[in-house]
C-alpha cells in the first residue's frame, strides 16, 4: 500500500486586504449567497425590460437595481470587514505543518492541531487555500510565502487528503 509522506511547514502571517478578498471568496461561493445574487440581477433585467416596453413603472427595476446595491455593499464591504474585525486570528503569526496524519497549527500562544477528517473539503483562491470544517467554518492559510512548487505540493496534498469544492 502507498502512503503519501510529504510534509509541509509555512510561517505566515495576515494581509489585511488579502484577507478581505479571500473572504468575498468565500462569500461568493456560498450556493444561497450566489443563488440571491442571480436571482437580483434577473429581476433588476427582466424589470428594466418591461420598464422599456412601457408595461411597467421605474418602481421594479428601481427597488432591483437599490437590492443589488445593498447586496454589493454588504457581501463584498460590510461583512469581510465585519469577520475580519472580530476575529483575532488575523493579527496573529502562525506556523503550521502539514503532514500524512495531521495539521498542526501552532504560535507562541499555543497549538492545534487536527487529523485530516476534521476537514470537509478545501478551496483556493489567488492568495489562499480555505480549509473548510463546516459550510461556514475555515482556516485560510496564505501562499504568500510559498514558492511554486510548495503551492503544488500542498495542491497534491490537499487533493490527496480532501476533496476539493472550489477552483
Amino acid at each position: 500500500m502507498w502512503y503519501l509522506q510529504l510534509s509541509m511547514k509555512f510561517h505566515f502571517s495576515y494581509n489585511k486586504g488579502k484577507v478581505l478578498q479571500a473572504l468575498r471568496y468565500h462569500f461568493i461561493w456560498q450556493t444561497e449567497i450566489r443563488t440571491l445574487f442571480i436571482v437580483t440581477i434577473v429581476f433588476d433585467i427582466v424589470s428594466a425590460v418591461l420598464y422599456y416596453q412601457g408595461k411597467i413603472q421605474p418602481q421594479p427595476f428601481l427597488l432591483g437595481s437599490f437590492i443589488w446595491f445593498l447586496f454589493i455593499l454588504s457581501f463584498w464591504f460590510l461583512m469581510p470587514n465585519m469577520v475580519y474585525r472580530k476575529s483575532t486570528t488575523f493579527k496573529e503569526e502562525f506556523t503550521i505543518d502539514f503532514e500524512d496524519r495531521f495539521v498542526t497549527l501552532h504560535n507562541p500562544k499555543g497549538y492545534t492541531e487536527w487529523n485530516w477528517e476534521s476537514f470537509t473539503k478545501f478551496g483556493e483562491s489567488p492568495n489562499f487555500f480555505h480549509l473548510y470544517f463546516s459550510p461556514k467554518s475555515f482556516f485560510l492559510v496564505p501562499k504568500d510565502n510559498m514558492n511554486d512548487e510548495a503551492k503544488y505540493n500542498l495542491r497534491f496534498l490537499l487533493n490527496t487528503k480532501i476533496k476539493k469544492q472550489h477552483n
